[in-house]
C-alpha cells in the first residue's frame, strides 16, 4: 500500500516540476501531459484510442478512462477493448450486450516502469519545448550582438 501512495506522490511531484517550467503555458502544459499518457497507454496496450485522458494541472492530478465494448460471457477476444457481459454488470447491472463502458482506470496499477516511462517521456517534451522557446527568442536575432 505504501508504494502506491510514493508512485501518486511522485506524478504529483511531476506535474509540479513541469507547471513551475518557465515559459510553457497551460494549454501546452494539458496537451503535453495528455500526449505523454497516451504514448504510455500505447506502449503498454499497442494503441490508445479506446482510452480518454483528462488532465487537471491546477490540481496536479489526471483521470484515465476506458471504453471496452460489453460482448457476451466467453467471447472476449481482446481484453482492452471487450468486456465479459458478467464483468460488465459487475459495474452496473443493466449494461447489455453491445453497449460501451467506460471504466476510470488507476494509472498506479500499470506499474513503476509506466510511470517511470511517463516521467522520461514528460522530461523530454519538457525539455524540447524549452530548447524550442529559447530557439524562438533568438532566431530572429542572427547577426546581433547579444
Amino acid at each position: 500500500m505504501m508504494a502506491k501512495k510514493a508512485e501518486t506522490i511522485s506524478l504529483i511531484d511531476t506535474f509540479a516540476e513541469f507547471k513551475e517550467t518557465k515559459n510553457i503555458d497551460r494549454a501546452t502544459l494539458v496537451s503535453v501531459l495528455e500526449e505523454s499518457f497516451r504514448s504510455v497507454i500505447a506502449k503498454l496496450f499497442g494503441s490508445d484510442d479506446n482510452y480518454d485522458v483528462i488532465v487537471n494541472p491546477d490540481k496536479g492530478d489526471f483521470e484515465i478512462y476506458r471504453n471496452r465494448t460489453v460482448v457476451a460471457d466467453g467471447e472476449v477476444k481482446d481484453d482492452n477493448r471487450e468486456i465479459s457481459l458478467t464483468e460488465a454488470r459487475q459495474i452496473d447491472e443493466d449494461y447489455e450486450v453491445g453497449e460501451e463502458v467506460s471504466e476510470n482506470v488507476d494509472f498506479a496499477k500499470f506499474g513503476r516502469r509506466a510511470i517511470l516511462t511517463l516521467r522520461q517521456t514528460l522530461a523530454s517534451k519538457i525539455l524540447e519545448l524549452e530548447h524550442d522557446s529559447l530557439y524562438n527568442k533568438y532566431k530572429d536575432r542572427v547577426g546581433e550582438i547579444v
